[in-house]
């Protein structure tokens, strides 16, 4: 069940990015780069506490960082590539967080 508000940034990012996520499976170089952009996406959205300790990550946070990221690439008129580069690694991995915290289900 997907209870994600209507319009949603998140929906139409993991409609679009996550094949390039299942192609990550099977490239360990690939899957390597989408692991650090996802590991840099949610330290600038949840940096460890002291212990090393986090908290989950919210949907809300990220939807905000995808909207925000989006536009920037719309501000300087971005096209997405054959094959990777940074925005669609940080879209993939927004696709392996969305994915690792349950963010689109109930």
């Amino acid at each position: 069940m997907n209870d994600s508000p209507p319009g949603c940034p998140l929906i139409d990012v993991v409609a679009t990015y996550l094949p390039r996520l299942a192609e990550s499976a099977s490239e360990p170089g690939l899957a390597a780069a989408v692991d650090q952009h996802a590991a840099a996406v949610r330290e600038a959205l949840i940096p460890a506490q002291r212990g090393g300790a986090r908290r989950a990550l919210r949907r809300e946070e990220l939807a905000d960082y995808v909207l925000g990221f989006t536009d920037w690439l719309s501000r300087v008129e971005w096209t997405e590539p054959v094959g990777h580069d940074f925005a669609t690694l940080r879209l993939t991995a927004v696709c392996r967080l969305v994915r690792e915290y349950d963010l689109l289900d109930g």
